[in-house]
């Protein structure tokens, strides 16, 4: 029985694992991004998220105590420079991972795990947060005012007017 074993073995030995969950969190952190089966996703996650919520508090100790479970410098470099930046604000949940489907060769699941921060399709790209109104299927009557083509019209108007009266100043 398995009672209380919450560690997900990966068919390795514990150095093996831990070798292997090292080289793949360093590879996250460096190309923001790797495709590997899902139960190594699933493990890295679990990995990961504790070393780059340590990595939002820039000191010798947690540089040190993250070097010890990834020892790659330029990972840790970009861990505390680039990723530690771009996650100040979240309070945790920093990787996504999405399913792929069956490898060809062996069958296996795949998936991408990638830093949530670090994706333009999904999040709002850079600083460009477009704002939509609300759509629902009700019908509804407008209030007067939030029409778009009222405002494009009114802007319009008054950018072709300004000509006009600039040419009439010149002519007196």
């Amino acid at each position: 029985m398995r009672h209380g074993d919450k560690i997900k073995n990966l068919s390795r030995t514990a150095s093996h694992r831990r070798a292997l969950l090292s080289n793949l969190a360093s590879q996250l952190i460096t190309h923001k991004r790797v495709v590997t089966t899902l139960a190594k996703a699933k493990a890295l996650r679990v990995y990961v998220e504790p070393l780059i919520t340590k990595a939002k508090e820039n000191t010798t100790h947690q540089r040190r105590v993250v070097f010890s479970y990834l020892q790659d410098k330029e990972a840790i470099t970009e861990l505390f420079s680039t990723v530690s930046e771009k996650v100040a604000g979240r309070p945790g949940g920093y990787t996504r991972i999405i399913k792929l489907g069956a490898r060809v060769g062996d069958n296996a699941e795949t998936a991408l795990i990638e830093l949530v921060d670090f994706n333009e399709i999904y999040g709002k790209g850079k600083g460009e947060a477009k704002e939509t109104a609300k759509r629902t299927r009700r019908g509804g009557s407008r209030k007067k005012g939030t029409d778009k083509t009222e405002e494009v019209a009114e802007a319009a108007t008054v950018v072709d007017e300004a000509p006009v009266e600039k040419e009439k100043k010149a002519k007196k």
